[in-house]
């Protein structure tokens, strides 16, 4: 492990105060790595537009956001990341600034375990057969515009109908993604090393309508089934991606990647839990 890309979210660690420290904590035996873009930080560090090509593991500080937005390019090259977190609840971004020393030991050392997560692949499908491929490590949502009044839509697992929604959108998300708007939405809380997914609609107008847990071997589907549809947003962690209407669907399942998450100590998901929504 003689590469480490290093990613701030400038947003939060402001004259990169944590990312210098984080640099300084390094072994001089280890190459530090920055994206072009933050060539003018004053960090010590190697940069380049072949950021994710050029390292072994990525160390992310920020927040949760922050490990999102890496997840993607850092499952298509197979990179762990470690999370610090300068956010404000950080499921994934364990370590906190005053242990940022004693991480990077232990990250030098090999002493730290790697969790796997599992990440969804989403293949948007217009009517006129035009197709969009998404992957996301926390959840997919189809919500409603401003000047639309509701989402209408089915959804199928492995072509069998589950249920039908009217609803303000919904939610599919990984077990990652169960402590995030899935929870806020109603949706239970995953262990995230398991595999499945938790589809939760967002305030939903039947009485039936609840979250469903579903096997990760089965193909999602979820189909804009009604002419009131129009211009349905689709957000891939976070992010607003494309827009479906009226005869369009999303196919969801389980992604061939993978996000590995470095984790070092002994705190369990179950404890960081407790200490993050108490």
């Amino acid at each position: 492990m003689k590469r480490i890309g290093i990613l701030p979210n400038i947003g939060k660690d402001e004259n990169f105060i944590y990312t210098k420290q984080l640099v300084t904590a390094l072994s001089d035996n280890v190459q530090i790595y920055m994206e072009s873009i933050y060539a003018d930080s004053g960090v010590n560090a190697f940069y380049t537009d072949s950021f994710y090509q050029k390292i072994d593991v990525l160390i992310v500080l920020g927040g949760d956001g922050t490990i999102l937005q890496a997840a993607e390019p850092c499952a298509e090259y197979g990179i762990p990341i470690l999370g610090i977190n300068l956010g404000r609840v950080g499921f994934m971004s364990e370590i906190e600034t005053n242990g940022i020393d004693s991480a990077v030991s232990h990250l030098i050392k090999g002493d730290f375990v790697i969790e796997k997560r599992m990440m969804l692949k989403a293949e948007c499908c217009s009517a006129e057969h035009e197709t969009k491929t998404f992957y996301a490590l926390n959840d997919i949502v189809i919500y409603k515009p401003p000047e639309t009044t509701l989402v209408y839509c089915s959804m199928y697992a492995d072509g069998e109908k589950v249920n039908s929604y009217t609803a303000d959108g919904m939610i599919v998300a990984t077990p990652t993604g169960s402590t995030g708007y899935s929870l806020s939405a109603g949706g239970p809380v995953v262990d995230p090393c398991t595999e499945l997914f938790i589809a939760t609609p967002i305030c939903a107008h039947r009485l039936s309508a609840r979250s469903a847990v579903l096997s990760a071997d089965k193909e999602l589907l979820l189909k804009l089934d009604n002419p009131l549809n129009k211009n349905i947003i689709v957000s891939i962690d976070g992010k607003s991606k494309a827009k479906l209407n009226y005869g369009d669907k999303i196919a969801i399942k389980k992604s061939e990647y993978i996000t590995e998450i470095i984790k070092i100590g002994k705190q369990s998901f179950y404890d960081t839990l407790v200490q993050k929504l108490s």
